[in-house]
């Protein structure tokens, strides 16, 4: 099995019972995924000795391999248990990323669904840094969120990405870090890489779900965290004019957690008082958890 380290930081997967060093290769020209896109994927993190939420990360690829109509062949909690297998390779001092996979081998129907039957299996771990949360900046895309009739929102589909790619392409040509999406009734959805969340006059507001976008499990965790403290947040449809004219701005996602936005379009931000709130909260409560 070739194995291609160039510019790879140390990454471990796990395929066809057994651990491999490096990005192995996994797909052929035939291979159902690589030509017409049928694979799903979850984020988890470890980091300073925890992996927080891993076990609804495992649940979460399961079901998302199911609603773009694979099979999943591994139950979420071996999937833990091989994470945790797998840890042990790395020097515990890095963040790792780490990222179950499915895909499909083979179509169905003239070629075009997946078969369930051909569905595999791998766990790629791999050291990634958590960034600084100092911040970043923002611009409104003119790219929209596609909806459940018109793309598998219901999972963590790797087709879904390219969309969001060239929405951060977009933005970053115009001196912008990331970019706000905006559904297609053109409300606020989520930014390329993460879920959002803004503060005006103390109320925290987030996206409501309605299925144009992943309600990640970090989001999750943080209104709960911050529900905890005595601090609701409401969810409900929001327009760009909200967010311009918001007090505070942040987002959440798997890969740094939370992270505040310091520039909307050409309105400079400071890091508020809610968005620190939230990171401490949720970095107390991962310690809190069981170690990794």
């Amino acid at each position: 099995m070739s194995v291609d380290t160039k510019a790879q930081s140390k990454t471990w997967t796990y395929l066809d019972g057994d651990w491999h060093e490096g990005n192995i290769a996994i797909l052929g020209p035939r291979s159902h995924a690589m030509w017409l896109g049928s694979s799903v994927f979850d984020g988890a993190r470890w980091f300073e000795g925890v992996s927080p939420d891993l076990d609804l990360h495992c649940q979460r690829v399961n079901r998302s391999a199911t609603n773009l109509g694979m099979k999943p062949t591994m139950s979420a909690d071996a999937i833990v248990g091989l994470t945790l297998d797998g840890l042990k390779k790395f020097d515990g001092k890095t963040a790792v990323y780490i990222r179950p996979m499915y895909w499909a081998e083979h179509g169905g129907y003239m070629g075009v669904p997946a078969d369930p039957e051909s569905t595999r299996f791998c766990l790629c771990l791999y050291e990634s840094p958590m960034i600084a949360p100092s911040g970043f900046s923002v611009s409104v895309s003119p790219f929209r969120r596609p909806t459940i009739e018109t793309m598998p929102t219901n999972a963590k589909a790797g087709c879904l990405y390219p969309n969001n790619g060239r929405a951060i392409i977009e933005a970053k040509m115009r001196g912008f870090d990331n970019a706000l999406v905006l559904d297609m009734l053109g409300n606020v959805a989520e930014t390329g890489s993460s879920n959002i969340f803004m503060v005006k006059d103390g109320q925290v507001f987030t996206p409501a779900e309605n299925g144009t976008f992943l309600s990640g499990i970090t989001r999750s965790r943080i209104i709960s965290l911050l529900a905890g403290e005595g601090i609701q947040t409401i969810q409900k449809a929001l327009t760009v004019r909200d967010f311009t004219d918001a007090d505070e701005i942040f987002s959440t996602g798997n890969h740094s957690k939370v992270v505040p936005v310091i520039r909307i379009e050409e309105r400079d931000l400071q890091p508020g008082p809610v968005a620190k709130k939230a990171r401490k909260l949720y970095w107390d409560w991962a310690h809190s958890t069981k170690p990794a």
